[in-house]
């Protein structure tokens, strides 16, 4: 049986002379995982670690891995030399930020902060959770 991935000697973009890849995906060279020299190559996580963004180019090469025979993870892979430093932050996006974060801790029952972040499929603080329920179990045990 034919592996999906064989291994090809092909010219890549981030050296001048060729390297051994594990073919092409969406027109990108793939590389397995712990193929990709870590000091040329990040994924945008790894960017992000030293400080960098991708700063609008383009992914140079797929990081591909088996995480089980049946799942397979792609990743974006970027060259670090044209990566920008990460944007600092304003006093308006910590305003919006502070905003944000403040909508998602108010009750939709109540409208009171409990001070702490509610869960999205509620929306509720605990008490008003709790009290909600509360009747709704005793119309049932009534009925």
């Amino acid at each position: 049986m034919a592996r999906q991935y064989p291994w090809l000697l092909a010219p890549v973009p981030w050296s001048p002379a060729q390297e051994w890849i594990r073919g092409y995906h969406d027109g990108l060279p793939l590389l397995s995982y712990g193929c990709a020299p870590q000091h040329l190559l990040a994924t945008r996580r790894q960017l992000r670690a030293k400080g960098k963004r991708p700063n609008g180019s383009d992914p140079v090469a797929l990081l591909y891995l088996l995480h089980k025979p049946s799942k397979k993870l792609v990743f974006a892979i970027y060259l670090i030399a044209l990566a920008a430093p990460v944007r600092p932050m304003t006093p308006a996006k910590y305003s919006a930020l502070a905003k944000a974060n403040l909508a998602r801790r108010i009750c939709r029952s109540c409208g009171k902060d409990p001070l702490y972040i509610l869960p999205t499929s509620t929306k509720q603080c605990w008490p008003c959770f709790e009290a909600e329920h509360a009747t709704d179990t005793t119309e049932i045990g009534a009925a």
